[in-house]
């Protein structure tokens, strides 16, 4: 500053050089800056400067506290303060939530991907006053971000399936693949996926596939759109029941979501789907979703279920059973065995009773065993008990 107002009083270099006693390079510099320079603070040596790579290493592969690295540094020869370490670590700890905050974002062709997910919508009263848990499927296909969701009171795996069959009808389709988290109805373990839902992605023949666990940014497609249906359908509307909710939801698919303009693809998601390659769903026959129960086969030899009577094989009478119910059909198992299928009643309490079944309870009725009758016995002995007169005499002798 000093130079720069010698300099605008008119002082020559020489001058400013002799009355600043900087040098002529110096002040020809200066004059030359248009700006003041930053401050730059001056690097010192820390006491951790010479730890430091031990203490990164250790906190990488065992995210040591401070209090433990400080342990370990300090008998290595660590002078420093405990302050000291635990600044250092806390930019280990930022570095690495970044690091794991790190997503590759790539874009999936045409029919390759879709992601699903389930969503929590709340509890609500019903027209009883009980409390009912909503809860939302949605699932977006991955190239076009066309979309579909589906509200339902439960996320058992036969409501999944059925959320599936829906979607697919209204793409006309599924792609190769379909991401999920790792949901209990899908993947029952690290190692092991859900046999049912396995047998239903063979049937239609796509890939399933899970994201690693804590990182749901995985599936960041279905997240947004989880996102996108609460805050654009949800907030501040009203549904007068689950049809009515379901009803608003397919109008808003069709007349908002899914003709929008997309933020990242800049496109309509139903222009782009115009483009997606789906397997179509005349492709192949509808998959049969059951609902799996247990039960009690009664000694009649018949199984409730739904208000109505199923017969079953008589030697399974009284056994614990599964009946597996279809839209159409009845399958009742004996632990892995198929005992018995029936057409599903059409009516309520009503006896569907196979022939073979009646025929077989009757010829086991018939070879019932007669019960014991109760019996016992008494036996009376001719001889009389004769007591002898001496035993007399000798009582009176006694008695006083």
């Amino acid at each position: 500053m000093d130079i720069k107002h010698l300099h605008k009083e008119g002082h020559s270099i020489k001058a400013i050089t002799r009355l600043s006693g900087h040098s002529r390079n110096t002040v020809r510099r200066v004059l030359r800056q248009q700006t003041k320079p930053a401050f730059q603070k001056p690097t010192r040596a820390s006491l951790l400067d010479e730890f430091k790579p031990y203490v990164t290493k250790r906190y990488q592969e065992c995210a040591l506290s401070s209090v433990r690295l400080f342990a370990e540094i300090k008998p290595m020869g660590y002078r420093g303060s405990l302050a000291t370490l635990r600044r250092f670590t806390h930019t280990l700890q930022a570095e690495q939530r970044a690091q794991s905050k790190l997503t590759v974002r790539y874009e999936t062709p045409p029919g390759e991907q879709a992601q699903a997910d389930w969503t929590y919508g709340g509890r609500f009263a019903d027209q009883w006053g009980k409390l009912v848990s909503v809860y939302a499927f949605v699932i977006v296909l991955s190239f076009s971000r066309m979309l579909y969701v589906e509200f339902t009171r439960s996320m058992k795996l036969p409501t999944l399936l059925r959320c599936h069959k829906h979607a697919f009808a209204f793409f006309g389709g599924w792609t190769k693949t379909i991401l999920y988290d790792n949901m209990k109805q899908v993947r029952l373990s690290r190692e092991q996926l859900h046999p049912q839902f396995v047998d239903f992605a063979n049937h239609y023949g796509f890939t399933v596939k899970t994201h690693q666990p804590y990182r749901p940014r995985t599936k960041g497609k279905v997240e947004r759109s989880v996102d996108y249906v609460k805050d654009n359908f949800l907030n501040g509307r009203s549904f007068a029941d689950f049809s009515d909710l379901n009803a608003q939801a397919l109008h808003w698919l069709n007349h908002t979501a899914n003709v929008r303009l997309h933020a990242t693809t800049k496109e309509q998601p139903v222009v782009l789907f115009a483009r997606e390659e789906l397997t179509k769903v005349s492709a192949i026959v509808p998959y049969e979703v059951g609902q799996r129960v247990p039960r009690q086969a009664g000694w009649d030899a018949t199984v409730r279920f739904d208000r109505s009577r199923y017969s079953i094989p008589p030697e399974h009478a009284g056994k614990p059973v599964f009946v597996e119910a279809f839209t159409e059909k009845i399958i009742i198992r004996c632990g892995d065995l198929i005992i018995a299928e029936h057409q599903r009643a059409s009516q309520p309490d009503s006896a569907i009773i196979k022939p073979e079944h009646a025929a077989a309870l009757w010829q086991l009725s018939l070879q019932k065993p007669v019960p014991a009758v109760p019996n016992w016995q008494l036996s009376f002995s001719d001889a009389v008990a004769v007591t002898p007169l001496a035993a007399y005499e000798q009582t009176a002798e006694v008695t006083p």
